[in-house]
């Protein structure tokens, strides 16, 4: 029997990381069904069963994980040094992929994603928005961009330099109907708009100011997961929200929004991009890098 080849591995590596064969086959640009010829070449040349399948899951048998271990880091060194045959290259390329939440591609990807591409035009950007913690190593993202505390611990993390800072707004006629909002203890009484993490934990509205730190838990009978949400929710009428200013900005530029308790909000420090400690830096993503840095 004929030795597997490095398309079958490549293969198998793509459905042992997504454990899913349709998915698999999208991207290494294949059919689902060479998808699954290559992963049963592959088995009976080595005469293992890699996957347990059924109707609807797909899952790796004791022998598909030992070479899912083996495989993946010495694929990932093939893949770094095919990339350094970029350093010979007039111009950075290949594909980048890189999942940040919502709030980060707002303030990072996209003031950047035009200029980026003009200047490295052999680079394809695929950027995933999701504001869910995902493990960007098994979902196959060269880095990801989210505030530290969503960073895991054996990341490298490259700070971007972008400060960010709250606003505690709502309608001129919400203000109208319940009066002015003076201190953070003011909001305690009134519904508002509260914003719920992905692991549905509920967020906590930080204040501070002259070193006196007040963390309120607001009620309300809505909660969203999304900043853009929360601001339709206050333009509504439906009551305060606290978001990040520049997602609040034109709304109180046009006077939809009124804002306060602006000296109760300090800056702090913005999203980070981060990629795993074990994999090459591609000229790609050091491209990005530099450029997120303002050194492109």
């Amino acid at each position: 029997m004929a030795p597997p080849t490095l398309p079958h591995l490549v293969t198998f590596l793509a459905v042992a990381r997504l454990l899913s064969f349709q998915k698999a086959s999208s991207e290494l640009n294949l059919s689902t069904s060479a998808v699954s010829h290559a992963i049963r070449t592959l088995e009976e040349r080595l005469g293992v069963s890699l996957f347990n399948r059924t109707t609807r899951s797909v899952a790796l048998t004791e022998a598909g994980e030992h070479l899912l271990g083996r495989l993946e880091p010495l694929l990932n060194d093939v893949g770094g040094v095919v990339d350094e045959m970029n350093l010979f290259r007039d111009r950075p390329s290949g594909r980048l992929r890189i999942n940040t939440s919502r709030y980060a591609a707002h303030l990072v990807v996209v003031p950047l994603m035009a200029r980026f591409l003009a200047a490295f035009p052999d680079i394809t950007l695929d950027i995933v928005d999701d504001n869910g913690i995902v493990d960007i190593v098994g979902a196959g993202f060269d880095a990801g961009i989210r505030f530290l505390e969503s960073v895991p611990e054996d990341m490298v993390v490259v700070p971007l330099g972008r400060d960010c800072r709250f606003a505690a707004v709502a309608t001129p006629a919400w203000f109208e109907a319940n009066g002015p909002v003076l201190h953070p203890n003011d909001l305690l009484p009134h519904e508002c708009v509260r914003y719920r993490f992905p692991s549905g934990r509920i967020f906590r509205w930080e204040f501070e100011k002259d070193g006196q730190r007040i963390d309120l838990d607001v009620k309300g009978r809505v909660s969203v997961g999304d900043q853009d949400l929360a601001l339709a929710a206050a333009i509504d009428g439906i009551g305060p929200a606290f978001i990040f200013e520049d997602v609040a900005r034109d709304a109180i530029a046009s006077g939809q929004l009124v804002r306060v308790l602006d000296d109760w909000c300090p800056r702090f420090a913005g999203p980070v991009l981060y990629y795993p400690q074990q994999r090459r830096v591609s000229s790609a993503l050091r491209t990005f890098i530099d450029m997120a840095l303002g050194h492109g």
